[in-house]
């Protein structure tokens, strides 16, 4: 069972700024809308806002129904329902007009950090009953709105097939585990900040992680005890030393298995654990789900 433990939201916002001003981030958004010609949004824990307003690839008919404060609060409680659902995995939720939202989950270990979210789309070609049922809600509201305006934007909607769907949330989520790597980097960084010999030790558990290695080997190469060290570490991060090498290669794995062609034993070695049934374990254990069950999640079950 996955844990569904959140970050609390003020760091969410820090570390979701700090990504979103990220080179990789930025390439990819652009990338992501000009691809599809979907709206893209990058949103912290608790950010109950519209995520798709003024992006330039925003919907016409949500442009114009965010004017509306009543259709805002229905927007707004999709949101909600949004976070709730997808804390755990990628999920899709229909709004009272019939257009669909879908968030991914970027998380670090058992840590929710951030949703990625696009939308705005419908699954089917829009229909006359179900515009004329939203209309209805928006009458019953009392929202003021050019219905001729919104009636044209309303068929205009990008319209996805099941297919084109799925392959749109698959690359949310394999992009989601490039954040989530780089989430975990920049959660560490703040951490180490005010340490340069933990910060060093970092770096050289970076560079040596694929190798056997030991605290005391980490400790002598930042010229600390290995009494001392350990303290320091924990203090600093958080986690003991073997607590973060284990999280360390569990990230390197999980972006080892972004490659479909890469084969479970191969990531877990190349990572530096030294038995299968020991990785297994620490795998499940911080990543919250086996490793052969995360990488049918990320390819599919035909990449098993």
């Amino acid at each position: 069972m996955i844990s569904a433990e959140k970050l609390p939201a003020q760091q969410s916002r820090a570390v979701v700024a700090q990504l979103k001003r990220s080179q990789i981030y930025r390439d990819y958004e652009q990338a992501f809308r000009e691809t599809t010609g979907l709206p893209i949004a990058l949103r912290p824990i608790e950010a109950f806002d519209l995520p798709h307003h003024g992006d330039p690839k925003e919907n016409p008919f949500c442009a114009l129904m965010s004017r509306s404060n009543h259709s805002c609060a229905a927007c707004l409680q999709l949101q909600k329902r949004v976070e709730e659902e997808a804390r755990l995995e990628p999920k899709t939720l229909k709004c009272f007009a019939g257009l669909c939202d879908s968030a991914v989950p970027v998380r670090v270990g058992e840590n929710l950090v951030a949703f990625l979210q696009t939308g705005q789309i419908m699954l089917h070609q829009p229909k006359k009953t179900e515009f004329t049922k939203a209309t209805r809600s928006l009458f019953s509201w009392g929202t003021e709105v050019d219905m001729k305006r919104l009636e044209e934007a309303y068929f205009q909607t990008r319209v996805v097939n099941r297919k084109q769907h799925e392959s749109i949330i698959r690359l949310l989520t394999i992009f989601a585990q490039h954040l989530s790597s780089l989430s975990n980097q920049l959660m560490v960084q703040e951490a180490t900040a005010e340490s340069p010999a933990v910060a060093k030790a970092r770096v050289f558990i970076a560079e040596h992680q694929s190798e056997e290695l030991s605290l005391s080997q980490v400790a002598s190469a930042v010229n600390m005890s290995a009494f001392y060290f350990c303290k320091t570490f924990k203090k600093a991060t958080g986690m003991t030393f073997t607590e973060y090498l284990a999280r360390v290669r569990v990230e390197k794995v999980k972006n080892l298995l972004l490659n479909p062609h890469k084969r479970v034993s191969e990531a877990a070695y190349e990572a530096g654990f030294q038995s299968l049934s020991q990785f297994n374990r620490v795998f499940r254990r911080i990543a919250g789900e086996s490793p052969s069950v995360y990488r049918e999640r990320i390819h599919g079950p035909n990449h098993s």
